[in-house]
């Protein structure tokens, strides 16, 4: 019996290679947009726990160390081509925490 691939992600602070349900995702949802194509309201970035929001995602282990990490290193605003607020890092410390 063929076995089930196991899905792996890399984790954006210490840049490992890991299961998925090890890490936590990140997401930006897509941009509203009007019938000319001008952006009316950019996606909100925020953590996503199922797994399942649309929109880009990006994965950080559940540890401070690799959040502080990727903070430190603006890896969150490379992934998403955007500022990234300090309250969104503060809720994922928080979702970190418990």
């Amino acid at each position: 019996m063929k076995q089930k691939k196991i899905p792996l992600r890399k984790c954006i602070g210490c840049t490992e290679m890991k299961e998925k349900k090890q890490l936590v995702r990140v997401v930006k949802a897509p941009d509203e947009t009007d019938e000319n194509g001008e952006v009316l309201k950019t996606g909100e970035i925020s953590v996503d726990l199922t797994g399942k929001k649309p929109g880009r995602g990006a994965y950080v282990c559940r540890s401070p160390e690799c959040l502080a990490a990727a903070r430190k290193a603006r890896r969150f605003e490379k992934a998403f081509s955007c500022r990234i607020p300090d309250d969104v890092y503060e809720r994922l410390e928080k979702e970190l925490e418990q």
